[in-house]
């Protein structure tokens, strides 16, 4: 019996260890909130949170999945928000003394769900600082509200303008909404058949999920998709100021501030990902789009997903160059990764080429095994500057900045960024190093031409794989 107890116990500290709210919290006061953890179980289809209601209860996940819904004020139905699971949680707010819950909380597992609960008069009696929680659902009622927006969009109701961009998986195209066009979106076509070939169906569903969801300045917006008998549809903001990687191969190289600029565009994407427990995985120029005021954003989602925190997954994805050694090695990854990989985009923006670069992915994995200890860093590159890159790019992921207790403020923090303006930045108020000539909603000229798809027309998957996109 006592050691059931202490098994449970030591479970609910890992549990407590992976949520941002207490991350950093000394042992012995989250040893404290284990104690007065109460389980909790809920049939599928229960509510375990009702939107309007008062409450004063938080809850973690410990087994099964939950559906976040709110109310529309108009139609008064239901909408289904996002999806959390084990190692999620919720009503966190209620810790904060807000009571009235803002949406509601359904089990939607089969086998019912597990919470581990706590409610505000015991935490309260073993915390005094609130400052660290997080407000997962701050924003849900403004996402809600300007989706709306597109809610009743249909694909006929799109005009292709031109081709940006074309590649295995299918194209994307510039188009706009009939009778508006001072806008324009980028629209991103898929081949349902071409993607259960490439076994990417769980990528895509991700890729989807994450990039709804999110907003951010940082990373692309997609306001809506669509799919047919051959195609997905992914509905993005248009950045017409190109890829980063057009910009690099014509200038070579970036000075020192111009890599700082766009390394910190990265930083804060990645702090808005890494805060919601989702690891990036495909960083590289290529994936980083100039908006008409020179700002970067993140784009193409499709190995990002979300693991929660302190947990890791073991997918082998990412461009070579930028792979981290714990996922050629299969030892499983997290958040870390993203940081080694920000480490290979500051070296390529500082030098015109990727520090682990062989002829074919093997020889280069086998440098990545090397070490970036064994690259010979050139002497345009400040002292300061390296100095980041090998910190970010150590082999054990543990002892990479960012990855400590400081978080990813440990970056924002390096010498490297001494001085920099990230309020400014975050404001975009800060003047960016280079913004690109857009004349108009539909100038492409910051794009390659492409020729007029000459493919025949992929045969139609109806297998319903992505009944959910």
């Amino acid at each position: 019996m006592m050691r059931t107890g202490l098994l449970r116990h030591t479970e609910h500290m890992d549990f407590l260890r992976s949520v941002p709210t207490f991350k950093g919290l000394p042992e012995e006061t989250l040893s404290k909130i284990a104690d007065v953890l109460e389980e909790a179980h809920y049939n599928n289809g229960e509510y375990i949170i009702r939107q309007g209601a008062r409450g004063d209860t938080f809850y973690i996940i410990a087994k099964g999945k939950v559906k976040v819904t709110k109310r529309n004020s108009k139609t008064q139905e239901e909408q289904v928000i996002r999806l959390l699971q084990k190692g999620d949680f919720f009503g966190e707010r209620a810790l904060q003394g807000e009571d009235v819950r803002t949406a509601n909380i359904i089990s939607a597992d089969a086998s019912g769900v597990d919470c581990l609960v706590i409610d505000r008069e015991s935490y309260l009696q073993l915390i005094s600082t609130l400052d660290d929680l997080k407000q997962i659902y701050e924003d849900e009622e403004d996402k809600a509200g300007v989706d709306s927006e597109y809610a009743k969009l249909k694909l006929t109701d799109l005009t292709m303008i031109a081709t940006l961009g074309v590649g295995g998986f299918g194209r994307v195209e510039l188009v706009q909404v009939n009778n508006d066009k001072n806008r324009a979106y980028a629209l991103k076509i898929l081949k349902k058949h071409h993607i259960v070939e490439t076994r990417q169906q769980e990528h895509i569903m991700n890729e989807k999920k994450i990039m709804i969801e999110a907003r951010s300045d940082f990373i692309v917006r997609l306001y809506k998709t669509f799919k047919d008998r051959k195609f997905l549809y992914m509905m993005l903001e248009a950045c017409l100021g190109g890829e980063l990687w057009t910009v690099l191969r014509d200038r070579g190289s970036f000075d020192d501030s111009t890599t700082r600029f766009y390394s910190a565009c990265v930083v804060e994407a990645f702090v808005y990902l890494h805060s919601r427990g989702i690891v990036y995985r495909d960083l590289k120029p290529e994936n980083l789009l100039l908006d008409s005021t020179g700002y970067i954003k993140l784009v193409d989602f499709g190995f990002a997903k979300r693991v929660g925190h302190g947990r890791k997954t073991w997918t082998f994805c990412g461009t070579p160059e930028y792979v981290a050694p714990e996922i050629i090695l299969n030892k499983g990854h997290d958040i870390s990764a993203d940081y080694w990989s920000l480490g290979i985009l500051m070296f390529e923006l500082l030098t015109g080429s990727p520090p682990f670069a062989g002829p074919d992915p093997m020889k280069t994995y086998n440098l990545i095994l090397k070490g970036i200890d064994a690259v010979d860093i050139p002497r345009k590159v400040t002292k300061n500057a390296a100095s980041l890159v090998k910190k970010l790019c150590r082999d054990n992921p543990m002892e990479r900045l960012g990855y400590g207790r400081g978080g990813i403020r440990e970056i924002q923090k390096h010498l490297w960024f001494d001085g920099f303006d990230w309020d400014g930045l975050r404001n975009r108020t800060l003047v960016p190093p280079f913004v690109p000539y857009v004349k108009s909603p539909v100038d492409t000229s910051n794009f390659d031409d492409y020729p007029e798809e000459e493919d025949n027309p992929p045969p139609d998957d109806l297998r319903g794989w992505d009944k959910d996109f």
